[in-house]
């Protein structure tokens, strides 16, 4: 898997994450080429990893905006 960027990401969340939803659909749906199958499951990581980076965010935001109410 890829390093993740330092970079702003050019999509939201909810943008990468109706895409994802698309990508899976399309893969479970079937009839793709063994290419076409690779294409999508590599952009669904892309994408995975792109959500996991806006929640990352998310929950550092929350954090420091609570910083007594943190689990520990």
């Amino acid at each position: 898997m890829s390093e993740p960027t330092t970079e702003q990401p050019t999509q939201t969340y909810e943008q990468a994450r109706e895409e994802l939803a698309e990508v899976v659909r399309r893969l479970e749906a079937g009839g793709l080429t063994l290419e076409e199958s690779l294409g999508l499951w590599e952009r669904g990581e892309q994408l995975a990893q792109l959500c996991q980076h806006w929640l990352d965010r998310a929950r550092e935001r929350l954090a420091a905006a609570a910083p007594g109410e943190q689990e520990g």
